[in-house]
Formats: structure tokens, sequence, C-alpha cells
């Protein structure tokens, strides 16, 4: 799956994983990305979608981060976060 991240910085990082509650996680700790290194912290999901496979998660995940923030805005707010995750806000 695909997912955005929202820091508490405000700004938006884009992943992939297959399991992501466990990766949410992983972000606050050293094994997250380098991007929640220092003052960055994972605040919430605001995006995730579902891929049958690796390398499909990984094209849309390139696609993503190609987009401007005003897209990656656009495409949260058009998306439909299942509430299970718990990060809806």
């Amino acid at each position: 799956m695909v997912y955005l991240i929202e820091a508490t910085t405000g700004q938006l990082y884009c992943g992939i994983t297959t399991d992501l509650a466990r990766r949410f996680l992983e972000h606050g700790t050293p094994k997250g990305a380098k991007f929640f290194k220092g003052k960055r912290q994972p605040k919430a999901i605001r995006f995730v979608e579902e891929h049958a496979d690796r390398s499909s998660a990984s094209i849309r995940e390139a696609a993503i981060k190609k987009l401007s923030r005003a897209e990656k805005l656009v495409l949260i707010q058009t998306s439909h976060l299942d509430p299970a995750y718990g990060q809806n806000q």
C-alpha cells in the first residue's frame, strides 16, 4: 500500500509498506525514514491506497512524490481514508 503521513511540521511524507500500523510507529524511531530525523515526527496518516503488489505500489509512490503539495492535498481531500486507521482528522 501507498501512504501519506503528515509530519508535526505540516510536511507530507509518501511511502509504501505492507503493514501501515507498524511502519507508522517505526517512523518515530531510528528505523524510520531519514525524513523523520530531527524535528520532524509523524503526526497522522492522511492517505492510504491499496495495491495488488509491491511493483504497482512503487510506481504509484513515484507518481505521488512528483505531485506538488497542493496536488497532494487534493488527493487527500478526495480520498476516503478508512476509519480503521484512526487517523482521518
